[in-house]
């Protein structure tokens, strides 16, 4: 259910063009006019609008071409190390990659 908040204006306007007829050549012209007014130009004519979305998904697609490729052997190796327990990343690295990896953020 829709309620039409124009509603009393557009019942106004009906009233009016009903008490007041025009000619058959200004109505097809105002008509023309409301149509070009809304944007299109032909009766029944499709139109679409895209959003930005898809740049930003060609965007993704271009950066994500430009990583490098990842080895599943490798991948794999260090699940495996992980869940043992024998993965024992040095910790002066880590807080070194960490590090550098924020000022580069913050410097872009």
């Amino acid at each position: 259910m829709r309620i039409d908040s124009n509603q009393d204006a557009q019942a106004a306007a009906n009233s009016e063009r009903v008490s007041n007829p025009a000619p058959a050549s200004a109505n097809s012209a105002s008509a023309s006019a409301a149509a070009n007014a809304l944007g299109s130009s032909a009766v029944g004519e499709d139109q679409a609008e895209l959003s930005g979305f898809h740049l930003e998904v060609q965007g993704l697609m271009a950066q994500l071409s430009g990583l490098p490729e990842t080895a599943p052997q490798k991948v794999s190796a260090l699940r495996e190390a992980v869940v043992s327990g024998s993965y024992r990343p040095n910790p002066e690295a880590v807080a070194g990659a960490l590090f550098s990896n924020m000022v580069v953020k913050l410097a872009a």
